[in-house]
């Protein structure tokens, strides 16, 4: 690891140099979205654009980190807001709409959710980086999955599907795009109304 630049205090470690970088990837994802560049992190952190390239082979490469880094603390948020849920039902349609009205708010968790990334390799990573983050999602439920019949296999699918249903709301809102209650009857209606423990295997 280099030890010059860093505005004059260089990291201990590859680990420490990773997490100032993913840092100030945060702070200007928060200022300005998904319009950064290498050179605006590099600037930040005091340091020459091929420290930065070093740990991060391209923009893309870093926003996806970025986004994955802040995902946890959007996840454990959601999880603690429909804490207490057992009901797979109440669960899906309360962490949808929530996860839908928080988006917004959310450069990081965006990048992520939002298809469409400027290159087809960075799109494939998203996608799968995505369904990561939907996996997570699910399985952080206050759900008795396996009680419910759900096998592993069959929870990566619902975590698929649920990514899709968000993506398209993402996409289009809807016109006039449904809010608080009225998204929550929609989803539990035609979304969480299709949860059904599934078949007796054959």
């Amino acid at each position: 690891m280099r030890t010059h630049g860093w505005s004059g205090s260089a990291p201990a470690s590859d680990d420490e140099a990773v997490a100032r970088i993913l840092a100030a990837a945060g702070k200007a994802i928060d200022e300005r979205g998904a319009e950064i560049s290498i050179a605006d992190v590099a600037r930040t952190l005091g340091v020459t654009r091929q420290t930065v390239y070093r740990y991060f082979p391209s923009t893309d490469a870093l926003l996806v980190a970025a986004a994955v880094h802040a995902a946890d603390d959007f996840l454990e948020r959601v999880a603690d807001h429909v804490r207490g849920m057992h009901d797979p039902v109440d669960a899906v349609t309360e962490a949808v709409a929530t996860a839908l009205e928080w988006l917004p708010k959310d450069k990081h968790i965006g990048l992520l959710i939002a298809p469409g990334r400027p290159n087809a390799h960075t799109e494939s990573v998203t996608s799968d980086v995505a369904l990561q983050f939907a996996n997570s999602m699910v399985r952080r439920f206050d759900v008795d999955w396996a009680a419910h019949g759900f096998t592993d296999a069959e929870l990566d699918e619902l975590a698929e599907h649920l990514l899709r249903i968000i993506q398209s709301f993402v996409i289009d809102p809807g016109r006039p795009p449904r809010t608080g209650q009225a998204l929550r009857d929609y989803l539990r209606r035609w979304v969480a109304g299709a949860i059904v423990p599934p078949a007796t295997p054959r």
